[in-house]
Order: C-alpha cells, then sequence, then structure tokens
C-alpha cells in the first residue's frame, strides 16, 4: 500500500529535484520545445512491425523519472542504460505466449510538494530530455509512454503540450491519477483522484490525433491502485485507434497485489490490463510467468 506518511521522504527527493530546475518562484515556467528526433521507418507501423500493440503484443516496460531513482528504474543511470537493462527483463517474457514489445515509461510531468515555477505543484523534463529516451527507446524498438503527474494542473492541457511527441507511432500516454490533486491539496500528503469526463476528454483529443496522422495503435495508460481513483469508471470510453489500459499499480505482499489486481481488473471489459511491480517495494515479488498467469492476463507489465 502507499500510505500518505510514506511520501514524506519523497516529498523531500522532488523537492530536491525540482530546485534542481530552478527555486519556486525565480523564473517563468518552463517552455518545452516538442520537436521531436527523426521518426523511425515505416511511419505507420509499430517498432517491432504490425499496427496494433494488443492483442498481439504483450508490453513489457520500465517507469521512472529522469531526475531522481526513487522514482523508479528509469532515474537509475542513462537512457541506454535503461533500454538496455529493459532488454533483458523483456527477455523473461520472450517464450510466454505473445510477442514483447518493450516500453520506456517516462514521467515527463512530475507532481511535487512545493508549488514549482508555475504554481501548479509540478515539474517539466526538457524536450531534450525527452528527445534522449526516445531515441534510445528507438534503439531497441520499444515504445516510449509519456506520464502525466499534474499535480494542481488539469491533464489535458499538459498531454497537450507533448502533441509533436505524440503525433508520433511509437510514443503512447499515460495518465497518473493519484497525482491528480484537488486545489487545496498537496502531492504526496493525499492521494489524488480523476474522473471519466476527463479521462475521456484525453482519450478523445489523442484518438482524433492518432486518425489524423494514420498512426498505429496508440497505448493509453491510466494508473490505480484504489477504485476511488477513477469513481466512475464504468463511464470511461474506449476509443478506435487506441489501447486503453488501466494499470493496477500498488506496492506491497502477494496477498494484497493479487486481490487488487483482481478486484480492480474485473470490471474493465471495455479495457486492456496491466500491472506494476516493484523491484524493491514489494514482498515477494511475482517472477515473469507468474505474472502472465494472473487472471486476467496482463497485457502491459510495468517494473519500478
Amino acid at each position: 500500500m502507499k500510505p500518505p506518511c510514506a511520501w514524506l521522504l519523497l516529498g523531500i527527493t522532488l523537492l530536491l529535484a525540482a530546485c534542481a530546475h530552478g527555486k519556486p518562484g525565480s523564473r517563468p515556467a518552463p517552455t518545452v520545445n516538442l520537436t521531436p528526433s527523426p521518426v523511425p521507418s515505416p511511419l505507420s507501423e509499430l517498432p517491432r512491425g504490425g499496427r496494433n500493440i494488443f492483442p498481439r503484443f504483450r508490453v513489457v516496460a520500465f517507469y521512472g523519472s529522469a531526475t531522481t531513482p526513487d522514482m523508479g528504474v528509469l532515474g537509475a543511470g542513462t537512457p541506454d542504460q535503461a533500454a538496455q537493462r529493459l532488454q533483458s527483463q523483456a527477455q523473461a517474457y520472450a517464450t510466454l505466449g505473445r510477442p514483447v514489445l518493450p516500453a520506456l515509461e517516462l514521467i515527463v510531468t512530475m507532481a511535487i510538494g512545493s508549488p514549482g515555477a508555475g504554481g501548479n505543484y509540478n515539474i517539466a523534463l526538457s524536450a531534450d530530455t525527452v528527445r534522449k529516451y526516445l531515441a534510445a527507446a528507438r534503439r531497441i524498438k520499444a515504445l516510449l509512454v509519456l506520464d502525466i503527474q499534474p499535480g494542481r494542473a488539469a491533464f489535458l492541457p499538459l498531454v497537450k503540450r507533448y502533441e509533436k511527441f505524440l503525433s508520433e507511432p511509437d510514443v503512447g500516454l499515460a495518465l497518473d491519477p493519484e497525482w491528480k490533486m484537488d486545489s487545496a491539496q498537496v502531492p504526496g500528503k493525499v492521494f489524488g483522484h480523476t474522473d471519466a469526463m476527463t479521462i475521456n476528454a484525453v482519450s478523445a483529443y489523442l484518438a482524433d490525433l492518432t486518425g489524423h496522422h494514420n498512426l498505429p495503435q496508440k497505448l493509453l495508460v491510466v494508473h490505480e491502485f484504489t477504485a476511488d481513483m477513477i469513481p466512475d469508471r464504468k463511464k470511461v470510453l474506449s476509443r478506435r485507434g487506441l489501447a486503453l489500459t488501466f494499470h493496477v499499480d500498488g506496492f506491497g505482499g502477494r496477498p494484497y497485489k493479487l486481490h487488487q489486481y483482481r478486484f480492480l481488473s474485473g470490471s474493465t471489459a471495455n479495457a486492456y490490463h496491466g500491472i506494476k511491480l516493484f523491484f524493491r517495494q514489494d514482498v515477494d515479488m511475482l517472477n515473469a510467468r507468474e505474472a502472465v498467469a494472473l487472471k486476467p492476463s496482463p497485457d502491459l507489465i510495468t517494473y519500478q
């Protein structure tokens, strides 16, 4: 589980990360140059061929921030080191029923415990950093997934800032309601939440973008580990061109994780399924064969 008090040390870490980008109020919120690196060829296909992610592939991902290893494995080492470690981890799934499509899930907007330069309790990665992870993903024929932790900001405007990246055939999106705060809440002190209307607005935008550019199926991940993070989840719409995936990402012992996965995956007939495994926080972490054997079998397995 993730009790709010457990985030105290993490909040300090994130504040230090924020300070590395500039003291709150010392300068305007950073603008992002959204020109990505050159697109792979062919434009109309996924990195490992075809136009549909699911059900053809199983996606195996590494999650994290580029600024601190405390938020996931991507922060430990360079982008290429993370990509090579991901390849090794994904190899365990190579003989388990479906071809593997690796992914790097990078937190591009991260919630922090202070107002930050824009006053919305978040900080954004530079486009140069995002491009480095995109290039590393392309070198191993993987997806890049842009993870949004909005703090007090709204999801959709933050997502739109990355339109040039999301217009690529190998770039997906993840929404993290745990870090979506109300106007008086502070990240790390309480769990956040969102609603179906918000998710549907993002998915409509993303589906239109995908159709306009004739892109292959695009991954849309929605993280959760309690039902009240998306209380009206049954109203979330599936859309043509998107692989909508509800992703159960709480940590703890096996009984808790298995219960939460069964409970939260049991009411998502309109979506695909994902689970997160934690290298440090999980007690007796599931191995690849055990993870695949879950019911329903996860389409997306992420490591943090």
